[in-house]
């Protein structure tokens, strides 16, 4: 599997998760129950997926001791999008459309006039209702589309025309006809799609997704172009990185936490206590003392891997004038003194370091003095579980736009990376 196959089955944080998972175990790694006792062994190698969106892949080393320390890479499942409403069917005169809400904060008008399709995961009932059916659903074809408005009449748009998120962000997904029921039809499509009587549908979480395959594009095919590099570039450096050769004396961390782009609040997100309690169970079913557990996260090292900005080509006012990333010229080291990203000078040495023994480039980024810049995982992390973090990234083009541009070699950098900082003592 390659990033572009990655992409195109990670449409949503359920189908990322699927995926990786589904990857973990063509390479050995051992299925864990979050709410179960772990079972875990020197040299093993385990996975566990949280609350069906999250996904952790941990190896142990064969020589590991409770002094060890952990090396850890942390990314995030989500994207920005659009996210369908509980009650989806919106009918008026001819055109079926399907009432939705904006996730996170994409670039609107990215979105109109492609290809869209709908995936995620359907609850139907069970066996009782403490344990509903779960049922993952991709219609892996064009289902939907926001068309624009014409020029004719709206000649200003060239201009910049404000996007409503409730009014203009509405997918069509057909046209009405005579003894359709317009009180349930999408329900009665979903219910269809999971071969499932409309009626056991209890609730369902929907996204709306760009459909176009990635590229890779350039003269010389030296990039790509794709939705959802934003941050699947990440999770399948981490998801490769883990299933190569890891080193014998430590535990090894991948952790693909969601929520990343509404602000990582919540049980399966990276401000929560998920992790830590991971590597508490860890640690127990080793039989550590728990105490020698702190000892560890204070000598450990956590990358944090989210995109990062590469300089456009148009704006380089947008940008520091001399802290700027380029494609194809390697990893990002993203700074910021006020901790938007992770800022720890003994830890950014380490990086480097890890980056020269792997035979990675890399490059340093900060935003311009009057620019905030996005937040990232690393501070989120760092502030309960304090191990030394840098956040790092493949630099990328038109982010949060519905479909993202990165350089080629970059990618490579990454997985690179991530294969060295697992393998290395």
């Amino acid at each position: 599997m390659n990033l572009l196959q990655y992409i195109s089955q990670a449409v949503t944080p359920h189908q990322a998760v699927a995926a990786g998972a589904d990857y973990l175990k063509e390479k050995g790694f051992e299925e864990l129950v979050l709410g179960k006792k772990f079972n875990v062994k020197k040299g093993g190698r385990y996975y566990l997926k949280a609350y069906s969106t999250s996904l952790i892949a941990f190896t142990i080393g064969a020589d590991t001791k409770e002094d060890q320390v952990f090396h850890v890479a942390a990314a995030h499942t989500d994207h920005p999008c659009l996210h369908i409403k509980p009650k989806a069917e919106m009918a008026p005169g001819k055109y079926l459309k399907i009432d939705t809400e904006v996730y996170g904060g994409p670039i609107l008008n990215t979105w109109l006039d492609r290809p869209l399709s709908i995936a995620g995961r359907v609850a139907c009932k069970g066996e009782d209702i403490y344990h509903p059916e779960i049922k993952l659903v991709d219609f892996k074809r064009p289902v939907a589309t926001i068309p624009n408005l014409a020029i004719h009449f709206n000649r200003k748009v060239n201009e910049g025309i404000e996007l409503n998120k409730q009014s203009d962000m509405l997918p069509v997904i057909g046209l009405f006809e005579e003894g359709m029921n317009k009180d349930n039809y999408f329900l009665e499509l979903l219910a269809k799609e999971c071969q499932v009587a409309m009626e056991e549908i209890l609730d369902f979480d929907l996204y709306v997704y760009a459909l176009e395959a990635g590229c890779y594009m350039g003269v010389q095919e030296e990039m790509i172009s794709a939705p959802r590099l934003d941050n699947l570039t990440s999770c399948f450096a981490l998801l490769q990185g883990i299933c190569g050769e890891v080193r014998q004396d430590g535990i090894n961390v991948a952790v693909l936490f969601d929520h990343e782009e509404i602000g990582s609040r919540s049980k399966q997100g990276a401000d929560s206590a998920l992790l830590q309690m991971v590597l508490e169970k860890i640690y127990a079913a080793l039989g550590f003392d728990g105490n020698a557990l702190s000892d560890s996260i204070f000598n450990s090292f956590l990358f944090s891997v989210d995109v990062a900005h590469a300089l456009h080509p148009h704006h380089a006012e947008k940008y520091d004038p001399v802290n700027q990333a380029y494609f194809n010229e390697g990893i990002v080291l993203k700074l910021n003194s006020n901790q938007r990203y992770t800022f720890d000078t003994e830890a950014v040495a380490i990086a480097q370091g890890i980056c020269e023994a792997s035979g990675v480039k890399y490059q340093k980024f900060a935003n311009r003095s009057d620019v905030a810049g996005g937040g990232t995982l690393g501070p989120i992390i760092s502030g309960w579980l304090p191990m030394k973090t840098v956040d790092i990234g493949v630099p990328i083009l038109a982010m949060h736009s519905a479909r993202e541009l990165m350089g080629r070699k970059d990618q490579e950098a990454l997985e690179q990376l991530m294969a060295g900082f697992f393998g290395q003592k």
